[in-house]
């Protein structure tokens, strides 16, 4: 979970890539990731909500 300061929750590309990471590392750990939230002035958006992880 992060936020956004412009206040747009909108994921960018780069938020995509870095979870999809931290999904390719930690999956080998055991360790689960359920979802990706951000936060902004205006709303939330949830990546796996989105269905983009």
């Amino acid at each position: 979970m992060h936020n956004h300061p412009s206040g747009d929750p909108t994921p960018s590309t780069a938020d995509i890539q870095m979870t999809k990471s931290i999904m390719s590392i930690s999956s080998p750990l055991g360790i689960s990731v359920h979802d990706h939230i951000i936060v902004g002035k205006n709303g939330h958006a949830s990546l796996k909500g989105m269905r983009l992880i």
